[in-house]
This record gives structure tokens, sequence and C-alpha cells, in this order.
């Protein structure tokens, strides 16, 4: 898991637990005021929907760790919850039982909205189910009040859920083949609805492979299991369904079916008002090219060492930026910009269904060795959707490289918040004029960088380029 957070709990009162008189503990400034009173006294509580970072405006249940009924502990693990970047575990502030579950697996809700109730004791479980129970009827019949025109569409868009995925869902089953639910007869780790699921759909669980947080099955691994023994027997759905249905259209390209409407998931949602919001930035863009012939050699005799050229890269940089720190600042309000006291590099990553920037913190005071060690770390975690906060929300400078593709140049999105970003193309074997008029072969490489032109000017992106030229020319400062 990405991390472990608290979640926000607040009272519901409990009638037939409210005692008259107040307890000697409780502040004399509550116990004036009768409504006080009665919060404290309460022995329901809301669980929310916790903000996981600044941007989450809403949250994905990936699995419930506990089900209902079980009896939590202060600071145990009992949702996991899906940011727009990273999947994290989600703890209790208080003890008691979990009494009912209101966001299921799969569901998305609002930050700050109620995803389950908390009692204090088991006496209090059935009451805590009823008040779940009234919330969602009472949240049903004020949107049917609200909108009768468009009562039907509830029912279209559950067919649509409990339908079971297209074939084309078999491919993250077989791709995620790291963590077994079950290994050697122990306890098969799933969420309690992925096993409910599986009873239902009678899925083998212990078959499966889970492709939640530390290999945990969840829902959809089991409706995807459903799905593919449902398409590999074919016989058993009679040859009149089969006549009867069209087999859907699907691509060439695994896990695309043409002809369908995919929602953002929280990853692209949050990629696109990042976006968005750039566009309001002004930004200009200038390129350079770089000989990196003495790079390559560079990199080729560490690289067995563990080195990449990401972290190569990323070093060049920082060093660069140490010498140019409006480069490096950034500004956030339009009324100002801040010098940024570190230098940290951000490297834009493609990673299943977004795009994230893991950070490579004081990328000019670490080591080579560990900077390409603590890359290599962050990219296993990104993708895996467990990276902390800070480690992709934290960076001053962002590189985008699309040279392993081939990619001569291209012009990058300024992210919010910073101040520039460099595209980096391929390092191509280019005939050039040397300085005694002859021809000869150096490799080189294009970079653009975009730059808010607020805070950072022509003439510093230009000198910024050149002393990153020299660096990258003549790289011994990079091991040092």
């Amino acid at each position: 898991m990405a991390g472990l957070l608290n979640i926000g709990t607040s009272f519901i009162p409990s009638s037939s637990k409210i005692h008259k008189n107040p307890s000697p503990l409780v502040p004399s400034t509550l116990r004036n005021n009768p409504s006080s009173r009665i919060l404290i006294q309460a022995k329901i509580r809301e669980i929310f929907m916790p903000a996981l970072s600044s941007t989450m405006t809403e949250g994905k249940i990936v699995s419930w760790v506990k089900s209902e009924g079980d009896k939590l502990s202060k600071g145990e693990s009992v949702v996991v919850v899906e940011s727009d970047k990273a999947d994290m575990d989600v703890e209790t502030f208080y003890d008691g039982y979990l009494a009912a579950i209101m966001v299921d697996e799969g569901g998305v809700a609002p930050v700050g909205s109620a995803i389950a109730l908390l009692a204090e004791t088991e006496d209090e479980i059935a009451e805590a189910r009823s008040k779940a129970n009234s919330n969602s009827s009472s949240s049903s019949s004020s949107a049917s009040e609200s909108s009768p025109d468009k009562a039907p569409e509830p029912l279209v868009a559950a067919t649509a859920v409990a339908a079971p995925p297209p074939p084309a869902a078999q491919a993250p089953v077989a791709a995620s083949s790291i963590h077994p639910a079950s290994e050697g007869g122990k306890r098969i780790v799933a969420s309690p609805y992925a096993k409910k699921l599986a009873k239902e759909l009678k899925v083998e669980l212990g078959s499966l492979v889970g492709s939640g947080p530390s290999g945990r099955v969840v829902a959809k691994d089991v409706e995807a299991a459903a799905a593919s023994a449902a398409v590999s027997s074919p016989a058993s759905e009679g040859p009149k369904v089969a006549a009867s249905s069209a087999p859907p259209r699907v691509s060439a390209t695994p896990g695309v079916e043409l002809g369908t409407t995919v929602p953002f998931t929280a990853m692209q949602g949050a990629v696109s008002r990042n976006m968005v919001e750039s566009l309001t930035v002004p930004t200009f863009r200038v390129g350079y090219t770089i000989t990196t012939d003495a790079l390559d050699q560079l990199y080729k005799k560490i690289k067995s060492k563990g080195v990449t050229m990401t972290a190569l890269l990323a070093k060049a940089t920082a060093l660069a930026l140490v010498k140019h720190p409006v480069v490096n600042s950034s500004c956030r309000d339009g009324k100002s910009f801040a010098y940024n006291s570190s230098i940290n590099i951000a490297v834009a990553v493609a990673i299943d269904g977004g795009l994230i920037t893991p950070v490579l913190h004081d990328a000019d005071k670490v080591d080579i060795y560990s900077l390409s060690r603590k890359w290599k770390e962050l990219v296993d975690k990104a993708r895996a959707k467990l990276l902390q906060p800070h480690e992709y929300n934290t960076g001053t400078f962002t590189l985008s490289n699309l040279g392993m593709f081939g990619v001569d140049r291209f012009d990058a999105i300024l992210p919010p918040g910073t101040g520039a970003i460099m595209a980096v193309g391929a390092s191509e074997p280019t005939v050039v004029a040397t300085k005694d008029g002859r021809i000869g072969m150096q490799s080189q490489m294009q970079v653009n960088v975009t730059a808010d032109h607020r805070v950072i000017y022509g003439s510093d992106l230009a000198a910024f380029l050149q002393t990153l030229s020299k660096i990258i020319e003549d790289p011994k400062d990079l091991t040092l």
C-alpha cells in the first residue's frame, strides 16, 4: 500500500445512549451547550472519504479490508482508497465495530462524504445499519423526486455495472502474475466483497492472481475470471444465446474495445485538470542541441553498476539548476515567485491508465549510484500505484523523455506550480561540420524547455541550456 492515513469520523446521535448529566471531564463550554452534549455521547460515527491529495475531489473504493461486523482497533487499516495518483490504506481513529458499509468496492464517493458507519459496541450495530439503510432510502427518494423524468436511468446504470466485463478484461489478470492469491495452501488474501462475489459467480479464489494492493484479490479480478470462464466455455450458454448475441468489436490493441465510451479514471481526471490549468500560464519554449558522445561513453562504463540514463540526465539537470536558480523557481499566485531551496527533479512516467511524475529529491546532492537506485524504487512503486504524495507532487523541475521511443524532438506541457519542464529527444548519430572545416559524426540530442514566462525569460533559459550542454559534453562531475 502506498501509505496509511487516518479516516475522519463524525458523531451520529444515538437516541438510546444519551446521558442527562455531563461528564466532569467534558469542558464547561460544551456542558453549557445541549447539542454538544448529544454529540459527545453519541456512539455511532460516520467514516468519511478522506482527501489523500490536494487535488482529490472524490475517491474510489478499491477494497474493504474489513467486513461488516468486524471489530476494529484504533490505527487499524479498514479500507483501500484510490486517489488520483495512488492506492492508499486508510486507518480508523477509534475502536469499535464496522457496522455498515455504505459505498461498496468499485464505488466512488466525494471527499468528506460518509462511506461507512462505525459502532462503538456490538449492541449498536443493528441501529447503525438501520441508519445506513434509511439514509440510502432517503437519498434514493430525493433523487427520484428531484428528477422524475429520469427515473429509468439508474436501472440502466445498474444493469451496465452488473454485466460481466468484455473479454478484453482478461488481460490484467494474466499480466498480474506477481501476486498469487494463495501460495502453498496459505490464507487467501481477498477483499470481503471479492469473496462474496466469488461465491455468487462460482469462482475459485485460490486460483486467481490479485491486482489489488499487496496482491489482494479484489472484485474486478473475480469478475474478469468469471468472464474468462464464460468465454472459454460458450457451449454452456446454449445455441440460441450464441446465435443471438453479436460478439463485441475488439481492436487489435489489448484491452481496447472499439465503439465504447470509457470514463476517466481518477488519475486520468487529475491529469486532465492539471493540463487545463496549465493553459492559464503564459509559457514559451526554447530548443537546444547537445552532443552526447561523452555521456554515452560514461553510461556504457557505469551501466553495469545499476546506473540509469534517467538518473544521469536528472543529475546533469540538477547541477545546471544549481547555477541558474531562477529556472528552478515557481510562481503560484501570479503576484510573486519563490526560489525553491531544494532541487527536486520530477520525471514523467507513463503507467497503466495515466501519467505520474516520481520525484528525485535533492538530485544535485545525491550521488549517481544512490540516485539510480532511488529511481528504480520510485518507478516500481509508481507502476504498483504505491507512491506517497510527497514522492510525486514535490517536483521543482520536470523532465519528460521520449528518446527511448525514437522521438527526436517534442514539446511538453508545463505542470502547474512549477517553473519549467524539459522535453528530451533521442540521441542520434548526426553528420556535423567540425571547427577545422571537416565533416564528422557526432551523437546529438534535441531538448526543448517549456517555461513560465512570468518568472523565467529567454536569456535565463539560454544560459541554463548552455550550462547543461557543457555538463553533458564533459560529464566528469556526474560521478563525483
